[in-house]
């Protein structure tokens, strides 16, 4: 457990959250409900929303001279070749093309943008995170359809001191946090795909360490 202190994933937890989730891991062979039958492999319908570090394309129909790359800063701006400091983050890439094209009008006749992302990172809301005795500890952006497999694939698997069928799904509900088990050992050493279940956005999975 002494490794979670500097997990990558948890960089961007506020304290009592993570003072949470070490308290969820102390006690994760304590036991957890698995994930009601009925959750396992329902995948929301959402709109992904631009995050920091996002990198996108800023198109301006007619008017090449404007069109631009750039990243989305750490404070969720961006700056075009016309207009400084637009909010960028917690937006989808339409809803920010319509606030390029009013601030551009004052410039351009008519403009008609399109914002084409070609990275993502996404906001803390729409990640999916894994901490604990993963590969590499680390926040993945949510994509449709993803599951717990492909989670951990993107992870790179556990630590040999990772006690998988110990570890632990923490998801929210309605602005409360709900915990269940989860059987990794069983999905990633046995190829049981009875184990794989759909994750939503904000998920985190907690991977216990083995005491023996």
């Amino acid at each position: 457990m002494n490794k979670l202190s500097h997990d990558c994933g948890l960089r961007h937890l506020r304290l009592p959250a993570l003072a949470a989730l070490l308290a969820l891991l102390a006690t994760a062979c304590g036991g957890h409900p698995p994930v009601p039958s009925g959750e396992r492999f329902d995948s929301p319908d959402y709109n992904y929303v631009i995050g920091p570090g996002d990198t996108m394309e800023i198109f301006v129909w007619g008017n090449p001279e404007l069109t631009t790359t750039g990243i989305v800063r750490p404070d969720g701006k961006f700056t075009t070749r016309l207009v400084e400091d637009l909010q960028a983050s917690g937006k989808t890439s339409t809803e920010l093309a319509r606030d390029i094209e009013k601030a551009y009008a004052d410039y351009v006749r008519q403009p008609v943008v399109s914002v084409i992302l070609n990275g993502f990172v996404g906001v803390p809301e729409q990640q999916v995170r894994v901490v604990g005795e993963a590969a590499t500890p680390s926040s993945v952006p949510y994509r449709q359809h993803m599951t717990l497999l492909d989670l951990m694939i993107a992870v790179g698997g556990m630590t040999e001191f990772a006690s998988g069928n110990n570890s632990v799904l923490v998801r929210t509900h309605g602005g409360g946090q709900q915990s269940y088990g989860l059987r990794l050992d069983d999905l990633l050493k046995k190829g049981d795909i009875s184990a794989n279940m759909a994750l939503v956005p904000g998920d985190i999975v907690i991977i216990s360490e083995s005491w023996f």
